[in-house]
Protein backbone atom coordinates (compact mmCIF):
# COMPACT_ATOMS: atom_id res chain seq x y z
CA UNK A 1 0.00 0.00 0.00
CA UNK A 2 2.46 2.35 0.99
CA UNK A 3 4.46 1.91 -2.42
CA UNK A 4 1.24 2.56 -4.53
CA UNK A 5 0.80 5.78 -2.37
CA UNK A 6 4.14 6.95 -3.56
CA UNK A 7 3.67 6.35 -6.76
CA UNK A 8 0.06 7.88 -6.94
CA UNK A 9 1.74 10.86 -5.24
CA UNK A 10 4.35 10.77 -7.77
CA UNK A 11 1.86 11.28 -10.56
CA UNK A 12 1.07 14.65 -9.06
CA UNK A 13 4.07 15.95 -8.33
CA UNK A 14 4.82 16.29 -11.59
CA UNK A 15 1.62 17.76 -12.31
CA UNK A 16 1.93 20.59 -10.29
CA UNK A 17 2.45 23.57 -13.38
CA UNK A 18 -1.48 22.35 -14.24
CA UNK A 19 -2.77 21.50 -10.92
CA UNK A 20 -1.27 25.19 -9.07
CA UNK A 21 -0.02 27.08 -11.67
CA UNK A 22 -3.02 27.62 -13.54
CA UNK A 23 -5.15 29.58 -10.60
CA UNK A 24 -2.04 31.38 -9.91
CA UNK A 25 -2.57 33.06 -13.18
CA UNK A 26 -6.09 33.14 -13.87
CA UNK A 27 -7.26 34.50 -9.92
CA UNK A 28 -5.17 37.28 -10.19
CA UNK A 29 -5.87 38.52 -13.10
CA UNK A 30 -9.67 37.98 -12.23
CA UNK A 31 -9.61 40.64 -10.13
CA UNK A 32 -9.19 37.94 -7.26
CA UNK A 33 -7.93 38.33 -4.12
CA UNK A 34 -5.23 35.83 -2.29
CA UNK A 35 -8.02 34.34 -0.14
CA UNK A 36 -9.28 33.39 -3.36
CA UNK A 37 -6.23 32.10 -5.06
CA UNK A 38 -6.26 29.72 -2.35
CA UNK A 39 -9.88 28.52 -2.19
CA UNK A 40 -9.71 27.82 -6.45
CA UNK A 41 -5.96 26.05 -5.77
CA UNK A 42 -8.19 23.74 -3.00
CA UNK A 43 -10.87 23.19 -5.50
CA UNK A 44 -8.74 22.18 -8.41
CA UNK A 45 -7.57 19.70 -6.46
CA UNK A 46 -10.63 18.30 -5.13
CA UNK A 47 -11.98 18.46 -9.09
CA UNK A 48 -8.91 16.50 -10.02
CA UNK A 49 -8.99 13.66 -7.07
CA UNK A 50 -12.77 13.16 -8.54
CA UNK A 51 -12.81 13.25 -12.08
CA UNK A 52 -9.44 10.81 -12.31
CA UNK A 53 -11.63 8.09 -10.20
CA UNK A 54 -14.37 8.65 -12.39
CA UNK A 55 -12.27 8.32 -15.50
CA UNK A 56 -10.00 5.46 -13.66
CA UNK A 57 -13.13 3.43 -13.46
CA UNK A 58 -15.52 4.78 -15.90
CA UNK A 59 -13.42 6.32 -18.51
CA UNK A 60 -10.27 4.68 -20.49
CA UNK A 61 -9.64 3.18 -17.75
CA UNK A 62 -5.89 3.84 -18.42
CA UNK A 63 -3.97 5.13 -15.45
CA UNK A 64 -4.06 8.63 -16.82
CA UNK A 65 -5.20 12.03 -14.53
CA UNK A 66 -7.39 14.39 -14.82
CA UNK A 67 -6.96 17.88 -14.16
CA UNK A 68 -6.98 21.68 -15.06
CA UNK A 69 -5.21 22.08 -18.21
CA UNK A 70 -3.15 24.82 -20.23
CA UNK A 71 -5.51 24.33 -23.01
CA UNK A 72 -8.58 26.43 -21.22
CA UNK A 73 -6.08 29.20 -20.08
CA UNK A 74 -5.97 31.38 -23.26
CA UNK A 75 -9.58 31.23 -23.62
CA UNK A 76 -9.91 32.14 -20.35
CA UNK A 77 -7.93 35.45 -20.28
CA UNK A 78 -9.92 36.22 -23.78
CA UNK A 79 -12.66 36.39 -21.25
CA UNK A 80 -11.04 37.76 -18.21
CA UNK A 81 -9.82 40.87 -20.44
CA UNK A 82 -13.07 41.66 -22.22
CA UNK A 83 -13.91 45.27 -22.25
CA UNK A 84 -16.55 45.30 -19.67
CA UNK A 85 -14.62 43.72 -17.35
CA UNK A 86 -11.63 46.52 -17.46
CA UNK A 87 -12.84 48.74 -15.49
CA UNK A 88 -14.82 46.96 -13.05
CA UNK A 89 -13.76 46.79 -9.44
CA UNK A 90 -16.44 45.40 -7.22
CA UNK A 91 -17.15 42.00 -7.39
CA UNK A 92 -15.46 41.46 -10.34
CA UNK A 93 -13.92 37.94 -9.63
CA UNK A 94 -17.38 36.46 -8.94
CA UNK A 95 -18.99 37.68 -11.84
CA UNK A 96 -15.94 36.84 -14.59
CA UNK A 97 -16.21 33.30 -12.50
CA UNK A 98 -19.48 33.06 -13.04
CA UNK A 99 -19.26 33.62 -16.78
CA UNK A 100 -16.36 31.51 -16.88
CA UNK A 101 -18.33 28.41 -15.29
CA UNK A 102 -20.91 28.87 -17.65
CA UNK A 103 -19.22 28.41 -20.65
CA UNK A 104 -17.46 25.61 -19.60
CA UNK A 105 -20.53 23.93 -18.94
CA UNK A 106 -21.64 24.42 -22.44
CA UNK A 107 -18.61 23.58 -24.35
CA UNK A 108 -18.58 20.45 -22.04
CA UNK A 109 -21.88 18.94 -22.84
CA UNK A 110 -20.85 19.45 -26.54
CA UNK A 111 -17.70 17.42 -26.30
CA UNK A 112 -19.80 14.67 -24.02
CA UNK A 113 -22.28 14.29 -26.62
CA UNK A 114 -19.55 14.03 -28.88
CA UNK A 115 -18.59 10.96 -26.86
CA UNK A 116 -21.67 9.34 -26.10
CA UNK A 117 -22.97 9.69 -29.68
CA UNK A 118 -20.03 8.35 -31.12
CA UNK A 119 -19.14 11.33 -33.51
CA UNK A 120 -15.70 11.95 -31.81
CA UNK A 121 -14.30 8.99 -34.17
CA UNK A 122 -15.69 10.32 -37.49
CA UNK A 123 -13.96 14.15 -36.50
CA UNK A 124 -10.88 12.28 -36.10
CA UNK A 125 -11.07 10.65 -39.28
CA UNK A 126 -11.50 13.63 -41.14
CA UNK A 127 -8.34 15.60 -39.11
CA UNK A 128 -5.28 14.70 -40.98
CA UNK A 129 -2.85 14.02 -38.00
CA UNK A 130 -0.49 16.46 -39.20
CA UNK A 131 -3.06 18.86 -37.46
CA UNK A 132 -2.27 18.31 -33.85
CA UNK A 133 1.53 19.26 -34.05
CA UNK A 134 1.08 22.68 -34.57
CA UNK A 135 -2.31 22.90 -32.87
CA UNK A 136 -0.43 22.00 -29.78
CA UNK A 137 2.32 24.36 -30.14
CA UNK A 138 0.36 26.83 -30.45
CA UNK A 139 -1.17 26.02 -26.83
CA UNK A 140 2.17 26.60 -25.42
CA UNK A 141 3.18 29.75 -27.63
CA UNK A 142 -0.06 30.99 -27.16
CA UNK A 143 1.09 32.66 -23.93
CA UNK A 144 4.28 34.10 -25.48
CA UNK A 145 2.98 37.61 -24.92
CA UNK A 146 2.25 37.03 -20.92
CA UNK A 147 5.79 34.46 -20.12
CA UNK A 148 8.57 36.43 -19.52
CA UNK A 149 6.95 39.57 -19.58
CA UNK A 150 5.19 38.82 -16.56
CA UNK A 151 8.08 36.79 -14.96
CA UNK A 152 10.62 39.87 -15.89
CA UNK A 153 8.45 41.48 -13.09
CA UNK A 154 10.95 39.75 -10.94
CA UNK A 155 14.09 38.63 -12.96
CA UNK A 156 16.16 37.52 -9.68
CA UNK A 157 14.08 34.64 -9.18
CA UNK A 158 12.39 33.80 -12.47
CA UNK A 159 15.43 33.82 -14.62
CA UNK A 160 17.12 31.39 -12.04
CA UNK A 161 14.16 29.18 -11.86
CA UNK A 162 13.99 28.81 -15.87
CA UNK A 163 17.99 27.89 -15.58
CA UNK A 164 17.53 25.65 -12.82
CA UNK A 165 14.52 23.35 -14.75
CA UNK A 166 17.07 23.56 -18.46
CA UNK A 167 20.06 22.31 -16.18
CA UNK A 168 17.68 19.17 -14.51
CA UNK A 169 15.76 18.17 -17.82
CA UNK A 170 18.94 19.04 -20.15
CA UNK A 171 21.82 17.71 -17.83
CA UNK A 172 20.93 15.89 -15.09
CA UNK A 173 18.02 14.11 -16.20
CA UNK A 174 20.47 11.10 -16.80
CA UNK A 175 21.14 10.88 -12.87
CA UNK A 176 19.09 8.20 -10.90
CA UNK A 177 18.63 7.95 -7.16
CA UNK A 178 17.24 5.35 -5.35
CA UNK A 179 16.56 3.99 -9.00
CA UNK A 180 14.45 7.00 -9.76
CA UNK A 181 15.02 9.76 -12.59
CA UNK A 182 14.72 12.26 -9.89
CA UNK A 183 15.39 15.46 -11.56
CA UNK A 184 13.88 14.39 -14.52
CA UNK A 185 10.38 13.62 -13.29
CA UNK A 186 10.79 16.44 -10.42
CA UNK A 187 12.00 19.57 -12.70
CA UNK A 188 9.64 21.60 -12.24
CA UNK A 189 8.28 21.40 -8.96
CA UNK A 190 11.38 21.06 -7.28
CA UNK A 191 12.94 23.86 -9.21
CA UNK A 192 10.26 25.68 -8.01
CA UNK A 193 10.63 24.49 -4.78
CA UNK A 194 14.28 25.78 -4.64
CA UNK A 195 13.83 29.12 -5.71
CA UNK A 196 10.74 29.65 -4.07
CA UNK A 197 13.24 29.21 -0.77
CA UNK A 198 15.29 31.27 -2.16
CA UNK A 199 13.03 34.30 -3.00
CA UNK A 200 12.01 33.27 0.72
CA UNK A 201 15.85 34.13 2.21
CA UNK A 202 15.82 37.28 -0.28
CA UNK A 203 12.53 38.56 1.21
CA UNK A 204 14.05 37.67 5.24
CA UNK A 205 17.45 39.69 4.35
CA UNK A 206 15.72 42.87 3.60
CA UNK A 207 16.69 42.55 -0.32
CA UNK A 208 13.04 44.33 -1.17
CA UNK A 209 12.59 46.39 1.82
CA UNK A 210 12.41 50.19 0.78
CA UNK A 211 12.79 53.09 3.97
CA UNK A 212 9.41 53.89 4.58
CA UNK A 213 7.41 52.04 2.13
CA UNK A 214 5.10 48.50 2.86
CA UNK A 215 4.07 45.81 0.53
CA UNK A 216 0.30 45.50 2.07
CA UNK A 217 -0.42 48.24 0.91
CA UNK A 218 -2.51 48.41 -2.63
CA UNK A 219 -0.36 50.39 -5.53
CA UNK A 220 -3.39 52.65 -5.85
CA UNK A 221 -3.34 53.91 -2.11
CA UNK A 222 0.36 54.80 -2.00
CA UNK A 223 1.01 58.55 -1.99
CA UNK A 224 5.06 58.76 -2.17
CA UNK A 225 6.54 58.44 -5.50
CA UNK A 226 9.30 56.17 -4.70
CA UNK A 227 6.96 53.52 -2.98
CA UNK A 228 4.80 53.81 -6.20
CA UNK A 229 8.10 53.03 -8.08
CA UNK A 230 8.84 49.47 -5.82
CA UNK A 231 4.88 48.59 -5.07
CA UNK A 232 5.28 46.24 -8.28
CA UNK A 233 8.74 44.68 -7.32
CA UNK A 234 7.64 44.13 -3.79
CA UNK A 235 4.30 42.74 -5.36
CA UNK A 236 6.18 40.39 -6.96
CA UNK A 237 9.21 39.31 -5.57
CA UNK A 238 8.29 38.79 -2.00
CA UNK A 239 7.21 36.00 -0.06
CA UNK A 240 5.31 37.59 2.35
CA UNK A 241 2.84 39.53 0.23
CA UNK A 242 0.34 36.86 0.13
CA UNK A 243 -2.15 37.16 3.46
CA UNK A 244 -3.73 33.75 2.87
CA UNK A 245 -2.22 32.12 4.82
CA UNK A 246 -3.41 34.16 7.64
CA UNK A 247 -6.79 34.62 6.04
CA UNK A 248 -7.77 31.19 4.62
CA UNK A 249 -9.56 28.03 7.30
CA UNK A 250 -7.92 25.12 8.29
CA UNK A 251 -10.32 23.01 7.35
CA UNK A 252 -12.51 24.03 4.26
CA UNK A 253 -14.82 21.61 2.01
CA UNK A 254 -15.24 23.83 -1.80
CA UNK A 255 -19.14 22.93 -2.66
CA UNK A 256 -20.52 23.41 -6.30
CA UNK A 257 -21.86 27.08 -6.93
CA UNK A 258 -19.78 28.46 -4.48
CA UNK A 259 -19.05 31.51 -6.66
CA UNK A 260 -22.59 31.81 -7.33
CA UNK A 261 -25.42 30.39 -9.93
CA UNK A 262 -23.37 30.21 -13.63
CA UNK A 263 -23.61 33.01 -16.26
CA UNK A 264 -24.37 31.11 -19.84
CA UNK A 265 -23.56 33.77 -22.55
CA UNK A 266 -23.45 32.82 -26.65
CA UNK A 267 -20.23 34.62 -27.42
CA UNK A 268 -18.08 33.33 -24.71
CA UNK A 269 -20.16 29.31 -25.07
CA UNK A 270 -18.97 29.43 -28.97
CA UNK A 271 -15.21 29.89 -27.78
CA UNK A 272 -15.63 26.87 -25.11
CA UNK A 273 -17.37 24.14 -27.57
CA UNK A 274 -14.26 25.22 -30.24
CA UNK A 275 -11.73 24.60 -27.35
CA UNK A 276 -13.84 21.41 -26.06
CA UNK A 277 -12.97 19.90 -29.40
CA UNK A 278 -9.51 21.25 -29.37
CA UNK A 279 -9.12 19.54 -25.94
CA UNK A 280 -10.21 16.09 -27.33
CA UNK A 281 -8.16 15.79 -29.70
CA UNK A 282 -5.23 16.25 -27.93
CA UNK A 283 -6.42 13.79 -25.25
CA UNK A 284 -7.18 10.73 -27.62
CA UNK A 285 -3.42 11.54 -28.94
CA UNK A 286 -2.54 11.09 -25.02
CA UNK A 287 -5.06 7.73 -25.21
CA UNK A 288 -3.19 6.30 -27.96
CA UNK A 289 0.40 7.23 -26.89
CA UNK A 290 -0.40 5.50 -23.38
CA UNK A 291 -2.16 2.60 -24.38
CA UNK A 292 0.49 1.96 -26.97
CA UNK A 293 3.09 1.92 -24.52
CA UNK A 294 1.55 -0.07 -21.67
CA UNK A 295 -0.86 -2.47 -23.61
CA UNK A 296 0.91 -2.52 -26.99
CA UNK A 297 -2.03 -1.82 -29.14
CA UNK A 298 -3.95 1.49 -29.83
CA UNK A 299 -7.32 2.57 -28.32
CA UNK A 300 -10.64 1.02 -29.62
CA UNK A 301 -13.06 3.55 -30.87
CA UNK A 302 -15.04 2.67 -28.18
CA UNK A 303 -12.58 3.34 -25.47
CA UNK A 304 -11.97 6.62 -27.22
CA UNK A 305 -15.64 7.36 -27.50
CA UNK A 306 -16.17 6.16 -24.14
CA UNK A 307 -13.15 8.41 -22.28
CA UNK A 308 -14.02 11.89 -24.22
CA UNK A 309 -18.21 11.28 -22.98
CA UNK A 310 -16.32 11.08 -19.44
CA UNK A 311 -13.98 13.74 -19.69
CA UNK A 312 -17.31 15.97 -20.81
CA UNK A 313 -19.11 15.02 -17.89
CA UNK A 314 -16.06 15.83 -15.89
CA UNK A 315 -15.63 19.25 -17.10
CA UNK A 316 -19.10 19.96 -16.58
CA UNK A 317 -18.47 19.05 -12.71
CA UNK A 318 -15.36 21.64 -13.16
CA UNK A 319 -17.89 24.05 -14.02
CA UNK A 320 -20.08 23.38 -11.53
CA UNK A 321 -17.47 23.80 -8.73
CA UNK A 322 -16.14 26.57 -10.33
CA UNK A 323 -11.85 25.83 -10.68
CA UNK A 324 -12.43 27.87 -14.20
CA UNK A 325 -11.37 25.77 -16.58
CA UNK A 326 -12.38 22.57 -17.75
CA UNK A 327 -11.38 19.16 -16.68
CA UNK A 328 -9.49 16.98 -19.27
CA UNK A 329 -6.24 14.38 -19.41
CA UNK A 330 -2.88 15.55 -18.15
CA UNK A 331 0.03 14.87 -20.80
CA UNK A 332 2.38 15.03 -18.41
CA UNK A 333 1.38 11.91 -16.42
CA UNK A 334 1.75 9.64 -19.57
CA UNK A 335 5.27 11.67 -19.35
CA UNK A 336 5.53 9.87 -15.42
CA UNK A 337 4.30 6.55 -16.60
CA UNK A 338 6.63 6.32 -19.64
CA UNK A 339 9.85 7.03 -17.16
CA UNK A 340 8.88 5.46 -14.05
CA UNK A 341 7.41 2.25 -15.82
CA UNK A 342 4.58 1.98 -13.13
CA UNK A 343 1.20 1.98 -15.00
CA UNK A 344 -1.19 1.15 -12.10
CA UNK A 345 -4.46 2.19 -12.01
CA UNK A 346 -4.62 1.85 -8.58
CA UNK A 347 -1.52 4.21 -7.68
CA UNK A 348 -3.04 6.49 -9.22
CA UNK A 349 -6.81 6.33 -7.75
CA UNK A 350 -4.67 6.40 -4.65
CA UNK A 351 -3.03 9.24 -5.61
CA UNK A 352 -6.44 11.25 -6.15
CA UNK A 353 -7.64 10.47 -2.90
CA UNK A 354 -4.99 12.02 -1.28
CA UNK A 355 -5.73 14.83 -3.49
CA UNK A 356 -9.25 15.13 -2.04
CA UNK A 357 -7.76 14.92 1.20
CA UNK A 358 -5.51 18.10 0.84
CA UNK A 359 -7.97 20.11 -0.68
CA UNK A 360 -10.19 19.76 2.37
CA UNK A 361 -7.03 21.45 4.16
CA UNK A 362 -7.66 25.00 3.38
CA UNK A 363 -4.05 26.01 4.48
CA UNK A 364 -2.71 24.06 2.26
CA UNK A 365 -4.04 25.95 -0.90
CA UNK A 366 -3.16 29.26 0.88
CA UNK A 367 0.38 27.84 0.77
CA UNK A 368 0.30 27.71 -2.60
CA UNK A 369 -1.02 30.14 -3.23
CA UNK A 370 1.36 32.23 -1.73
CA UNK A 371 3.86 31.49 -4.79
CA UNK A 372 4.96 34.46 -6.36
CA UNK A 373 3.27 35.48 -9.34
CA UNK A 374 7.29 35.95 -11.12
CA UNK A 375 7.61 32.10 -10.55
CA UNK A 376 4.16 30.88 -12.15
CA UNK A 377 4.74 33.19 -15.21
CA UNK A 378 8.01 31.43 -15.66
CA UNK A 379 6.81 27.87 -16.04
CA UNK A 380 4.76 28.91 -18.68
CA UNK A 381 7.97 29.09 -20.85
CA UNK A 382 7.89 24.99 -20.34
CA UNK A 383 4.37 24.79 -21.03
CA UNK A 384 4.55 23.23 -24.68
CA UNK A 385 8.32 21.42 -24.17
CA UNK A 386 7.10 20.11 -20.85
CA UNK A 387 3.76 18.78 -21.75
CA UNK A 388 4.18 16.85 -24.64
CA UNK A 389 7.54 15.29 -23.99
CA UNK A 390 9.79 16.14 -21.26
CA UNK A 391 12.03 13.05 -21.71
CA UNK A 392 13.29 14.16 -25.27
CA UNK A 393 16.14 16.45 -25.17
CA UNK A 394 15.56 17.86 -28.78
CA UNK A 395 12.05 18.42 -28.19
CA UNK A 396 12.78 20.32 -24.57
CA UNK A 397 15.34 22.16 -26.56
CA UNK A 398 13.18 23.44 -29.44
CA UNK A 399 10.61 24.23 -27.34
CA UNK A 400 11.97 26.42 -24.71
CA UNK A 401 14.04 28.39 -27.65
CA UNK A 402 10.80 28.83 -29.64
CA UNK A 403 8.78 30.08 -26.80
CA UNK A 404 11.48 32.03 -25.08
CA UNK A 405 12.45 33.36 -28.82
CA UNK A 406 9.26 34.94 -28.85
CA UNK A 407 8.43 35.90 -24.83
CA UNK A 408 11.99 37.48 -24.07
CA UNK A 409 11.81 40.15 -27.03
CA UNK A 410 8.05 40.67 -26.31
CA UNK A 411 9.50 42.22 -22.49
CA UNK A 412 11.58 44.10 -24.18
CA UNK A 413 9.29 45.65 -26.77
CA UNK A 414 6.69 46.61 -24.04
CA UNK A 415 8.92 49.39 -22.68
CA UNK A 416 7.86 51.81 -25.51
CA UNK A 417 9.72 54.52 -26.64
CA UNK A 418 9.41 58.57 -26.19
CA UNK A 419 8.56 59.09 -29.39
CA UNK A 420 6.13 56.43 -29.75
CA UNK A 421 3.57 58.89 -30.92
CA UNK A 422 5.24 59.78 -33.39
CA UNK A 423 6.08 56.28 -34.95
CA UNK A 424 3.86 54.03 -36.89
CA UNK A 425 2.51 51.19 -34.44
CA UNK A 426 4.30 48.67 -36.58
CA UNK A 427 7.48 50.21 -35.90
CA UNK A 428 7.10 50.25 -31.98
CA UNK A 429 8.38 46.79 -31.19
CA UNK A 430 11.74 48.15 -33.23
CA UNK A 431 12.07 51.10 -31.34
CA UNK A 432 13.35 48.71 -27.62
CA UNK A 433 16.41 49.50 -28.72
CA UNK A 434 16.59 53.26 -27.58
CA UNK A 435 14.30 52.70 -24.35
CA UNK A 436 14.54 48.84 -22.77
CA UNK A 437 14.89 48.01 -19.90
CA UNK A 438 18.98 47.11 -19.65
CA UNK A 439 20.39 50.40 -18.34
CA UNK A 440 24.37 50.89 -17.48
CA UNK A 441 26.06 53.84 -17.74
CA UNK A 442 27.40 52.80 -21.30
CA UNK A 443 24.67 54.14 -23.72
CA UNK A 444 25.96 52.03 -27.01
CA UNK A 445 26.01 49.31 -24.70
CA UNK A 446 22.44 49.47 -23.47
CA UNK A 447 21.36 50.16 -27.38
CA UNK A 448 22.98 47.70 -28.75
CA UNK A 449 21.79 44.53 -25.45
CA UNK A 450 18.14 46.39 -25.86
CA UNK A 451 18.52 45.96 -29.73
CA UNK A 452 19.79 42.81 -29.32
CA UNK A 453 17.41 40.97 -27.00
CA UNK A 454 14.22 42.78 -29.16
CA UNK A 455 14.98 40.38 -31.95
CA UNK A 456 13.54 36.97 -32.43
CA UNK A 457 15.87 35.21 -34.50
CA UNK A 458 18.51 36.31 -31.87
CA UNK A 459 17.11 35.27 -28.76
CA UNK A 460 15.88 32.12 -30.31
CA UNK A 461 19.80 31.35 -31.24
CA UNK A 462 21.06 32.21 -27.92
CA UNK A 463 18.77 30.04 -26.63
CA UNK A 464 18.77 26.94 -28.49
CA UNK A 465 22.71 27.46 -28.62
CA UNK A 466 24.68 24.28 -27.25
CA UNK A 467 27.90 23.38 -27.17
CA UNK A 468 28.36 19.87 -28.71
CA UNK A 469 30.78 17.65 -27.94
CA UNK A 470 32.68 15.54 -30.92
CA UNK A 471 33.11 11.85 -30.58
CA UNK A 472 36.19 10.18 -30.10
CA UNK A 473 38.02 8.49 -32.64
CA UNK A 474 36.86 4.62 -31.86
CA UNK A 475 33.18 5.96 -31.32
CA UNK A 476 33.32 8.03 -34.85
CA UNK A 477 34.50 4.41 -36.68
CA UNK A 478 31.40 2.22 -34.61
CA UNK A 479 29.23 4.80 -35.71
CA UNK A 480 30.25 4.69 -39.18
CA UNK A 481 29.93 0.51 -39.30
CA UNK A 482 26.70 0.72 -37.94
CA UNK A 483 25.52 3.69 -40.66
CA UNK A 484 27.19 1.09 -43.54
CA UNK A 485 25.26 -1.27 -41.92
CA UNK A 486 22.16 0.26 -41.71
CA UNK A 487 22.09 1.81 -45.59
CA UNK A 488 23.06 -1.96 -47.09
CA UNK A 489 19.63 -3.55 -45.19
CA UNK A 490 17.89 0.11 -46.18
CA UNK A 491 16.57 0.98 -42.72
CA UNK A 492 16.72 4.58 -41.77
CA UNK A 493 15.88 5.56 -38.47
CA UNK A 494 15.72 9.48 -37.78
CA UNK A 495 14.22 9.80 -34.64
CA UNK A 496 16.17 10.99 -31.87
CA UNK A 497 14.68 9.05 -28.44
CA UNK A 498 17.10 10.71 -26.24
CA UNK A 499 19.64 9.61 -23.35
CA UNK A 500 17.30 6.87 -20.86
CA UNK A 501 17.97 7.89 -17.31
CA UNK A 502 19.71 4.11 -15.84
CA UNK A 503 17.46 2.45 -13.23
Amino acid sequence: MVPLMYYGLQHYLSLAGSLIFIPLIMVPAMGGTDKDTATVISTVLLVSGITTILHSYFGTRLPLVQGSSFVYLAPALVIINAQEYRNVTEHKFRHIMRELQGAVIVGSIFQSLLGFSGLMSFVLRLINPIVVAPTVAAVGLAFFSYGFPQAGSCVEISVPLILLVLIFTLYLRGVSIFGNCFFQIYAVPLSVMIIWTYAFFLTAGGAYDYKGCSADVPSSNILIDACRKHAYTMRHCRTDVSNALRTAAWVRIPYPLQWGIPIFHFRTSIILIFVSLVASVDSVGTYHTTSVRINLKPPTPGIVSRGIALEGFCSILAGVWGSGTGSTTLTENMHTVDITKVASRRAVELGAVLLIFFSFIGKVGAILASIPLSLAASVLCFTWALCRAASFRNIMIVGVSLFLGFSIPAYFQQYQPETSLILPSYFVPYGAASSGPVHTNIKQLDFAMNGLMSLNMVVTFLVAFEKRSLPSKHTQEKQGRKTRKSVLKKKFVEIDYGRWCSG
